[in-house]
């Protein structure tokens, strides 16, 4: 009398491809993509400007190093290190990755 009859739900049917899966994925998608486009690829692309212009370093450039020391050019040692002037007769030897910035391109050497 006080007890009502209790019916049994049908589940819904399941949509054939599987579209939960694909909706509880695509967010993670949409994601990546911006992570993407607007954090990964412009760094990939400094990275690169940054070696080409420590590969095309040569005598007579005027260089800032990391420590914000600027000098000159005046021997390209190996792949990894150069000569650098800082005052008349001062020279010191400084690792490429070292430099932060190249100021002013110096003339093409003829060797």
């Amino acid at each position: 009398m006080f007890i009502t009859e209790a019916f049994a739900q049908t589940a819904p049917a399941a949509a054939p491809g599987g579209t939960d899966l694909l909706m509880s994925v695509l967010p993670f998608l949409l994601i990546f993509v911006v992570m993407y486009f607007l954090i990964i690829r412009p760094q990939r692309a400094a990275a690169k400007r940054r070696d080409e212009l420590l590969k095309n370093i040569r005598r007579g450039d005027q260089v800032v190093t990391g420590g914000g020391i600027v000098g000159k050019v005046t021997k390209v040692i190996d792949d990894k290190e150069l000569e650098v002037e800082l005052a008349e007769g001062v020279k010191v030897r400084v690792v490429r990755g070292g430099i932060s910035e190249v100021r002013v391109k110096g003339e093409p050497v003829k060797e």
